[in-house]
């Protein structure tokens, strides 16, 4: 609340501004990122304040949005009051809003009027949204590595790419997915390192479906098996199955068969035998590898980069995708909103309006001549009526926010 002060202009009137808008909470998608991790340390953000109005009718400086990066890939779900939706960032510098920030509150040179030449009302700003977000990222990777545990495949990642993952003689060593770039003289490709499944990961057992999701977007799938286990085509049907489970689309991805630790003489006198079982299995390419000698790794990388390259080309001359609009579910407010009256106690009424709410707590409403003015705003907008239709008489009690008046 602010009124012109000049020099010879005794009465210059109401200049106060209206304060400036809340930031937005924006998620936008990064390539140079590659995990969440981020956001496991930190429940709670928010974007910044507007600042307040000033004289001379200056508006307030709006608050700067808080844009929080994420990987390529990752889907943004989050519900509110106002509403809630579901959005995939699929591409680098995609983005969406999930929680805008408040309106500004009106100076008091917006409540001029007639009647009312000297208003000294304000309103406070608009509370912003807020929202509960769930992030989920599904892995951008060329080729996915899955397989029992303990079958190879950070050997592999290692052996294959040079990425650094953690290797150790145990199950379950891989506790989250690990990316490594696969350079093969020309060209090159991601290869992604999907943690150990086991029967019933669909359901979430063992490390589950949390990873799962990410094989869904690999456009070529290496089935790593360890190949001195005594039951190879058992333990190839198992993780198979689990595929089709979680999405029956997983079950028709093109998939190469590598049997692993062809180092090791167990492996080495069953190897004949499975390679003709998987012929028989309709299974077109087997590659007997070695991840930690390396032997047969350079040709089972150029092989799944030759199903790489065909994945490209083939969406290279696929038509050009529409692009979906955002699944959103909004829950839109009236054009005028009503005044709602509940009653607290006997001779004690709760008066519910957002903009009457906002406009109480700014005000001081012991001067009689704000008072005024205030009853007059709660008579444009219905209060009144609505508060003599629920039986409130002179010398009751309104609550209106945190500010208690008289009812008169």
């Amino acid at each position: 609340m602010s009124f012109r002060r000049e020099k010879y202009v005794p009465f210059g009137g109401p200049d106060g501004g209206d304060g400036g808008e809340g930031g937005s909470v924006v998620f936008r998608a990064d390539e140079n990122l590659m995990t969440l991790q981020e956001y496991g340390r930190r429940l709670r953000y928010a974007g910044r304040n507007g600042e307040p109005g000033r004289g001379k009718k200056q508006t307030g400086k709006t608050g700067g949005d808080l844009v929080l990066t994420v990987p390529v890939g990752t889907i943004v779900t989050w519900t509110g009051e106002k509403g809630a939706g579901t959005v995939d960032l699929e591409s680098h510098g995609a983005s969406v809003v999930v929680a805008k920030g408040g309106g500004g509150g009106r100076g008091n040179v917006r409540f001029t009027s007639s009647t009312n030449r000297a208003p000294r009302l304000a309103e406070g700003g608009e509370p912003g949204e807020e929202v509960d977000v769930q992030l989920d990222l599904k892995l951008l990777a060329d080729v996915g590595l899955v397989g029992l545990p303990n079958a190879g495949k950070s050997s592999l990642l290692a052996s294959g790419s040079g990425a650094n993952p953690r290797v150790a003689s145990y199950a379950f060593t891989t506790t989250e997915p690990n990316l490594g770039v696969v350079d093969i003289g020309w060209s090159s490709f991601v290869l992604a390192d999907i943690p150990g499944l086991i029967e019933g990961a669909h359901e979430g057992k063992g490390l589950g479906d949390q990873f799962l999701r990410h094989v869904e977007r690999t456009a070529v799938l290496i089935h790593m098996i360890d190949g001195s286990l005594p039951d190879v085509l058992d333990a190839w049907r198992s993780i198979n199955n689990e595929l089709a489970l979680h999405e029956a689309q997983l079950e028709e991805k093109p998939q190469i068969v590598a049997i692993n630790k062809i180092d090791m003489s167990e492996a080495q006198e069953q190897l004949p035998e499975l390679q003709r079982a998987f012929t028989a299995e309709g299974v077109d390419e087997v590659f007997a590898v070695s991840a930690a000698t390396g032997e047969g790794v350079t040709e089972l990388m150029r092989a799944a980069y030759t199903r790489v390259e065909a994945e490209r080309e083939a969406r290279k001359s696929a038509p050009t995708p529409v692009i979906e609009e955002p699944q959103v579910i909004l829950r839109p407010e009236p054009d005028r909103i009503m005044p709602i009256v509940e009653v607290e106690e006997e001779g004690v009424w709760r008066l519910k309006h957002p903009r009457i709410e906002r406009l109480a707590d700014g005000i001081d409403l012991t001067d009689m001549a704000v008072a005024a003015q205030f009853w007059r705003e709660l008579g444009h907008i219905g209060a009144i009526d609505a508060l003599e239709r629920a039986g409130a008489e002179p010398g009751d009690w309104v609550l209106v926010g945190e500010t208690e008046v008289i009812w008169r």
